[in-house]
């Protein structure tokens, strides 16, 4: 019969050892400090459903205290921070026979996250990476809480990284004794990733109470945590049903995850192989992860100013997350794209967006080199329409024929791109996102960024994409007519796009009339870009920190104003379009106009 040495007595540790001890398994906890002191002076006292019990665990406190035979398991029940140090500890004690824990023990790896059974087996010949699905806790020396029934907990196990394992069947026939349903599978590591994804709820967790907006940017976190996983190639695997609830304990407070207990204890976290995880994923694999990287930042700045488990608002979740969020739903960069056009199919789709008022030769520009694989776009026809105004919304059904034209489907996502900061690839970023495509975002630095980063650009056409099937319905991002852009000023902020001298109506090149909507305030679109990229955020934010109430915008016909829109959602700030813009405005004579800067 195997012996199972649990390094680590917090909350996972010390509830596989009690339970495995309660089943007549021989049982040794390795434990430290003040829990290592008060088992040893009392036992565990192992709060359940059901009552307290004393659980007289066998304990010690480390591998100088501990003869190892060939009959062991060791099972690495540290936190994810602590996994290397433990590894390295354990690896080449000697074992009974003349050999070591690395060559003869099988490594058990309970940690969240997807690192430790690399780490483990650098130096373990054989290890079985497990997921423990469990919602006790540990806060109190001597006592873990543990409010899960019937089942005390769930784990799925296999050997890392894949294949079957006679010793993973024996591990968990043994924790099945121990009344704790055990799983074995030959892809660890998709339910590791699995586990990972439930696991992002633990930063948020440990610094803000419940609430809609914490559950919003926490499905965030997941979807971009599904990208990186994508582009990976890591496939989670279904996330399973776990045979237990969560009772309720007189006296005692529902389980909280382990990010939160560590922080309530004043101990490291595990956040670096959570969201950090996720963060680091991405940077190995040409994708960045800005909201799980600001989730990891912003838990390392809490445990280093002391700050109480889950005491921050709305407020600070919407500073930590919020803006990074916006950005990351507008805007790709240069290494991310690169990456997605190199994934398996199917890469997004790419428009090459370019037009500027004055020059008919986009297309021209297009075919002299373009981002391999995008689809030119002529803004005059395909993203205008009939109506007032030099570029009235097309119909939605003839921009639907298009889209599908272009090849958008609606499980690929869309990139939109020019040559002029995304001054006209914001028109198609505006209108696909009005007309309910999911996903849509403009590069940063558009063709010169790309170039830039030493990728090739390639002349001719591309050649024909598959036919999209995506269905198209309008009013996705909100519209005003001119009467509503004309009030807008009396309720909120309407702003004109334009640049200061037509808006001051010093000139007016194109246009019936020179001036701008009463009321109406100018923020050119360009000043949103430095060097043909957007500003940085906290940038954005403060160019538009005087906007306030319902927000409108409009410029010269309707085109580099959707640039402002995407400049105002980075910020955190939505707006509605007046498609017609001054275009519209200054053809009807009855419209009145103003002239200089406001009073």
């Amino acid at each position: 019969m195997s012996r199972y040495v649990i390094v680590g007595a917090g909350a996972v540790g010390a509830t596989l050892a009690a339970e495995l001890h309660r089943a007549g398994i021989t049982t040794l906890l390795i434990a430290r400090g003040a829990q290592l002191a008060a088992i040893r002076a009392r036992g565990l006292r192992y709060v359940r459903p059901d009552g307290e019990h004393r659980v007289d665990i066998p304990v010690a406190a480390g591998p100088a205290e501990v003869s190892l035979t060939a009959d062991d398991v060791l099972v690495f029940a540290t936190k994810a921070q602590d996994t290397a140090e433990a590894v390295r500890e354990w690896a080449w004690q000697p074992v009974r026979g003349g050999t070591t824990a690395a060559a003869a023990l099988p490594a058990v790896t309970l940690q969240n996250g997807l690192v430790n059974e690399r780490l483990a087996l650098r130096s373990f010949a054989t290890v079985l990476g497990a997921v423990i699905w469990i919602p006790a806790q540990y806060l109190v020396a001597g006592e873990v809480v543990n409010p899960a029934a019937p089942a005390p907990a769930v784990v799925w196990l296999g050997r890392f990284p894949s294949g079957a394992d006679s010793r993973a069947e024996e591990v968990a026939a043994d924790l099945r004794q121990a009344a704790i349903p055990t799983y074995v599978t030959d892809d660890i590591v998709g339910h590791k990733a699995t586990k990972l994804l439930g696991n992002l709820v633990n930063g948020l967790d440990a610094l803000y109470p419940p609430s809609a907006a914490r559950d919003a940017a926490i499905e965030a976190l997941r979807e971009e945590a599904r990208s990186v996983f994508a582009a990976a190639g890591i496939t989670p695997a279904p996330r399973p049903d776990v045979p237990f609830s969560v009772a309720e304990i007189p006296g005692r407070d529902r389980g909280r995850n382990s990010t939160w207990q560590s922080l309530a204890r004043g101990t490291r976290t595990e956040i670096d192989y959570l969201s950090g995880e996720i963060v680091l994923l991405a940077r190995l694999h040409g994708r960045s992860a800005p909201l799980n990287a600001a989730v990891q930042a912003r838990v390392h700045r809490a445990a280093a100013a002391g700050t109480p488990a889950g005491s921050l608002g709305e407020d600070d979740l919407a500073a930590t997350v919020g803006a990074e969020r916006h950005r990351a739903s507008v805007l790709i960069g240069v290494d991310e794209l690169y990456a997605r056009v190199a994934e398996p199919p199917p890469p997004p789709v790419l428009l090459d967006v370019r037009w500027k008022l004055g020059d008919p030769h986009g297309a021209d520009h297009y075919r002299a080199g373009h981002i391999p694989g995008a689809v030119y776009v002529d803004l005059d026809t395909e993203l205008a329409g009939e109506g007032e105004g030099r570029h009235p919304l097309p119909t939605v059904e003839d921009l639907q024929a298009s889209a599908r034209r272009w090849g958008i489907t609606r499980g690929r996502g869309v990139v939109v791109y020019d040559d002029n900061g995304g001054l006209s690839a914001a028109r198609a970023w505006w209108l696909l996102r009005w007309a309910g495509v999911p996903d849509v975002r403009i590069l940063d630095g558009g063709l010169a960024a790309w170039t830039a980063a030493g990728h090739a650009a390639v002349p001719g056409e591309a050649r024909p994409q598959p036919g999209g099937d995506i269905t198209l319905t309008p009013g996705h991002l909100p519209t005003l007519t001119a009467d509503e852009a004309a009030a807008r000023p009396g309720s909120g902020t309407l702003i004109d796009a334009r640049a200061a001298e037509r808006y001051r109506g010093d000139v007016e090149p194109i246009d019936p009339r020179a001036g701008h909507i009463p009321g109406a305030v100018n923020k050119p679109t360009t000043g949103n870009l430095a060097d043909g990229r957007f500003l940085k955020t906290p940038e954005l934010a403060e160019r538009f920190q005087d906007v306030a109430g319902p927000v409108g915008v409009y410029c010269g016909s309707g085109v580099t104003a959707a640039h402002e829109i995407a400049a105002l959602t980075i910020a955190g700030i939505d707006a509605a379009l007046y498609p017609g813009s001054w275009s519209a405005w200054s053809s009807d004579p009855d419209r009145p106009l103003e002239k200089g800067d406001p009073a």
